[in-house]
């Protein structure tokens, strides 16, 4: 079964958050909130967050075990892109944009083989 949590609209690229989330696709949660307790990202605090609500979700939700779950997915999808303007030299303007991700996280219980 699996069990997903999401952190929309968050302001990061959502190349920056990609690095982040392949660091812990498919460890175990223990493994995974170890590796992102000790990346040194601003948006790993982020996508510790979300993978804790996640473990929360599956251990209220479903009455599964933290112990045994192991991160199955974890992806970034582009969010929404604010638009602001730049002064620049004789009168010309460039545009900034500021990119926002949705950070998703799905956990499931551990395939005994």
């Amino acid at each position: 079964m699996e069990v997903k949590a999401s952190s929309r609209f968050v302001r990061v690229s959502p190349r920056k958050a990609r690095a982040v989330v392949d660091l812990v696709r498919g460890k175990s949660v223990e493994q995974a909130q170890e590796i992102l307790l000790f990346t040194n990202r601003a948006v790993a605090e982020t996508v510790l967050k979300t993978l804790n609500s996640a473990v929360a979700n599956a251990e209220h939700n479903n009455h599964l075990r933290a112990d045994n779950l192991v991160v199955k997915a974890a992806y970034v999808d582009e969010g929404p892109t604010l638009k602001r303007i730049r002064p620049r030299a004789k009168g010309s303007a460039s545009r900034i944009n500021k990119r926002t991700s949705h950070i998703t996280v799905i956990v499931a219980p551990r395939e005994e083989a």
